[in-house]
């Protein structure tokens, strides 16, 4: 008895994804890009601050070194 209304509930959360995914487009990759940002935050501005700082110093460095 268990198993038959776990069925039944799994094909109705089913049924319920399916019309929300037909009614709805498809997010974006930069819409889902955006919000993964602003949910992480900090983590995301600490990596884009670490790879502008090496990008810079590795273009400095080759400045210096090709002179």
């Amino acid at each position: 008895m268990n198993n038959l209304s776990s069925s039944t509930q799994n094909s109705e959360q089913t049924e319920t994804e399916t019309n929300t995914s037909t009614t709805e487009p498809k997010p974006s990759y930069v819409k889902l890009a955006m919000r993964n940002m602003v949910r992480k935050g900090g983590t995301s501005l600490k990596h884009f601050v670490l790879t502008t700082i090496t990008l810079i110093g590795i273009l400095v460095g080759l400045a210096y070194l090709t002179r």
